[in-house]
C-alpha cells in the first residue's frame, strides 16, 4: 500500500518550532505585534489600505530564542573533505554565530561551517555520512540529485523518520553520476536551509577530461537573506510565510558571504559551479564583459558546449560554465534581472553585486586560454541519449496542471491580487509585493500540482511505475490563477530531460532532476524511472513546499 505522508507535515508543522514569546516592536514608524516587525518596503510600494499594522497570521520564530549570540560557536567557512569509497564521515548539525551584512545572528551549520563541508568523491564510490542532530528543531538531509538508495532520501514519513534534537541517522550515499550535487534538510526547510543548512558534493569521473581545460574552479553557492535594521526577518513558527512568492532576501551572498571575491590573470579561464540554495529567487547571473559557456547541469554535461550571455538558474538547480577574463580591471559578477513594481505595473531595470572579481596585468597559462575558444561535443552523452530519443515525439503519459488556492488572506489582498494578474510576467525576478507576500502563510494558501486526467491533487496522485519505465510528462503552469508563478520542480532519485517548452524543442540536451516553468508555458519531461523506491516531485520554492506543492510517486515491479 502507498503511504501517505501528509499527516506528518502537519505534524512536524505543528511541533518543529518552538512556541514565539509575545512583544511589541517600532520600526520605520509602524507597530508590529507578537514579536514581528515590519518586512522592509521599497518607498515605491504603498500600504495598501487595511493593512496598516497587520502581521501574519502564525507566530514568529528566531533561532536561540532569548539567548544571546555569543553564547554559540563563530561559524567558519567550508572546508574540503575527500571521500573514497566506504569512508566515513560525521556530520553535526548544529547552532553557530554567524554575522552577516553587520549583523550578529544565531544560525544553523552542518559541522559549524557555511555552507556545510565541501564532500568530493569519485563517482560509483558509497560515502558512510553519519549525522547528529544538535538543533533546536527535527531535521533530515536530503542528497539532491543523486541517484541513491531511497531509504537514505531524507524525505521524512517516506524513506525515513525525522532525525529528533539528540538523535542520529547513518546515510549510505552512493554516487553514480559526476557532477555537482548539493545536500539540505527536508524538514521545514523554509526555515533550515534559509538559517544555513546546505553543502555541496562534487562527483568526479575517472575521465580526466571530462571538463575542458581550466585554469581553475571556483564553487559557488548563491543565496539571500531576508534582513531589516535588525537584522534577520523571523520565520514563521507552525507555517511558513511568504506563501505566496516564496521568501526572497534582500541581501546577497555567494558562499554565505556578502563580499565575494576573487583575484585571476589575465585570459584565465576559471570553471564555476554555481548551485542556487535561496528559498524562492532565480538569479540570473551574468560574468560582466566576460565570455561565457555552458557546460553542465545538475546531473552531468549537455550534448555540446554552447557559448551564453548570462546563467539562469533557478532555486536548486546547477551550472558549471566556464569563463575567460580578458581585460584586465575589476569585473562585477551579477544578478541582473527586470524586475518588476507590481504596484505601479512597471519593470525597471535591477543589478545585485554578487561578486567582484579583480584582473591583473599578469597573463596566465596561454594554451588553456586558447583551448577555451573550442567548444566540445561530449558523444557519451549524445549515445546515451539516443536510446531515448525514439521516444521523444510520443503523446505525454501524464500531464500536470499547477495553480494556487487562497482561504481567509485579508480582503486588501484579495482585492489587490485579482487587479494584479490582469498582467502575469512568465518570471518573478524579485518580491514585488513585499507586504503582503509576507502575511500570506502556508495556512491560507495552497499550491496545487493537478493530475489533468485523474483530477487528482497533489499528494492525492498516485503515480505507479516499473524500473525500466520511461514516463512523458508535460507540465502547464496555468495563467490564471491567484497569483500565477514560475516553479522549479524537482524529481527525487531519478534523471530526467527537458525535451522542450511551449512546443519549441530543446536542442542541446542535458539530464536534469530540477528545471523551472515559467508562468504560462508548457513543459514536456521525458523521465526514466530507473531507480526503485517512493519518490517525491514537488516544487524547490520553499515556501510552496509547505503550502502542499508536492507528491510521490512509486517505482517498483509494476508498472502503468
Amino acid at each position: 500500500m502507498k503511504r501517505r505522508h501528509g499527516s506528518w507535515w502537519v505534524v512536524a508543522i505543528a511541533a518543529s518550532l518552538p512556541a514565539a514569546v509575545s512583544a511589541q516592536h517600532e520600526m520605520h514608524g509602524m507597530t508590529a505585534v507578537g514579536g514581528w516587525r515590519m518586512v522592509p518596503m521599497d518607498a515605491n510600494m504603498p500600504m495598501l489600505p487595511g493593512l496598516e499594522g497587520a502581521v501574519p497570521v502564525v507566530g514568529p520564530f528566531m533561532p536561540g530564542e532569548g539567548m544571546a549570540a555569543s553564547m554559540f560557536p563563530e561559524a567558519r567557512p567550508s572546508e574540503v573533505v575527500s571521500m573514497a569509497d566506504g569512508d566515513t564521515l560525521e556530520i553535526s548539525v548544529s547552532t553557530v554565530r554567524r554575522t552577516i551584512d553587520g549583523h550578529e545572528m544565531i544560525m544553523f551549520g552542518y559541522n559549524g561551517q557555511y555552507p556545510g563541508p565541501l564532500i568530493q568523491a569519485p563517482r560509483d564510490a558509497t560515502l558512510i555520512i553519519r549525522v547528529t542532530n544538535e538543533i533546536e528543531m527535527p531535521t533530515t538531509i536530503h542528497w539532491h540529485g543523486v541517484r541513491l538508495d531511497n531509504r537514505f532520501d531524507g524525505v521524512p514519513g517516506v524513506s525515513q523518520a525525522a532525525i529528533e534534537r539528540g538523535e542520529s541517522f547513518t546515510y549510505e550515499v552512493h554516487v553514480p553520476d559526476a557532477g555537482m550535487y548539493w545536500y539540505h534538510p527536508h524538514v521545514r526547510e523554509d526555515v533550515q536551509q534559509d538559517l544555513g543548512l546546505f553543502g555541496n558534493l562534487l562527483v568526479t569521473s575517472p575521465d580526466p577530461d571530462y571538463y575542458g581545460p581550466a585554469h581553475r574552479e571556483e564553487v559557488f553557492v548563491l543565496d539571500d537573506i531576508l534582513m531589516d535594521a535588525q537584522g534577520a526577518l523571523p520565520w514563521g513558527d507552525r507555517a511558513p510565510t511568504h506563501a505566496l512568492m516564496g521568501r526572497f532576501g534582500n541581501v546577497m551572498m555567494v558562499n554565505g558571504e556578502t563580499d565575494y571575491r576573487l583575484d585571476v590573470q589575465r585570459g584565465e579561464v576559471v570553471r564555476f559551479f554555481l548551485t542556487n540554495v535561496a528559498n524562492s529567487r532565480t538569479f540570473n547571473v551574468t560574468f560582466g564583459g566576460a565570455r561565457v559557456k555552458v557546460v553542465a547541469s545538475d546531473v552531468g554535461r549537455f550534448e555540446r558546449e554552447q557559448w551564453v550571455g548570462s546563467v539562469v538558474i533557478a532555486p536548486a538547480e546547477r551550472y558549471v560554465v566556464d569563463v575567460r577574463f580578458d581585460e584586465p580591471g575589476e569585473i562585477a559578477i551579477s544578478n541582473t534581472i527586470q524586475a518588476i513594481n507590481h504596484f505601479r505595473g512597471e519593470f525597471y531595470p535591477h543589478v545585485d553585486t554578487l561578486s567582484l572579481v579583480t584582473v591583473a596585468d599578469e597573463t596566465a597559462e596561454a594554451s588553456i586560454s586558447s583551448a577555451f575558444e573550442t567548444l566540445r561535443s561530449h558523444d557519451a552523452v549524445i549515445s546515451d541519449i539516443d536510446a531515448f530519443r525514439p521516444l521523444f515525439g510520443r503523446a505525454p503519459d501524464y500531464e500536470l496542471e499547477t495553480t494556487v488556492r487562497i482561504l481567509d488572506l485579508p480582503q486588501s489582498i484579495v482585492l489587490a491580487m485579482e487587479a494584479d494578474t490582469l498582467y502575469v510576467p512568465p518570471m518573478e525576478w524579485n518580491d514585488a509585493m513585499p507586504m503582503m507576500n509576507w502575511l500570506s502563510t502556508a495556512e491560507q494558501v495552497t499550491w496545487v500540482l493537478k493530475d489533468r486526467r485523474s483530477g487528482a491533487e497533489n499528494e492525492d496522485i498516485d503515480w505507479r511505475f516499473a524500473v525500466g519505465d520511461v514516463v512523458k510528462v508535460r507540465i502547464f503552469n496555468t495563467p490564471d490563477s491567484f497569483h500565477p508563478m514560475n516553479h522549479p520542480i524537482h524529481v527525487h532519485g531519478q534523471r530526467f530531460l527537458v525535451l522542450s517548452m511551449d512546443d519549441v524543442e530543446n536542442e542541446n540536451l542535458v539530464w536534469k532532476d530540477t528545471a523551472i516553468v515559467p508562468v504560462g508555458s508548457t513543459v514536456d519531461l521525458l523521465i526514466e524511472m530507473s531507480n526503485p523506491g517512493e519518490w517525491m516531485v514537488h516544487c524547490h520554492i520553499a515556501e510552496h513546499l509547505h503550502a502542499g506543492m508536492m507528491f510521490s510517486f512509486t517505482v517498483g515491479g509494476e508498472g502503468r
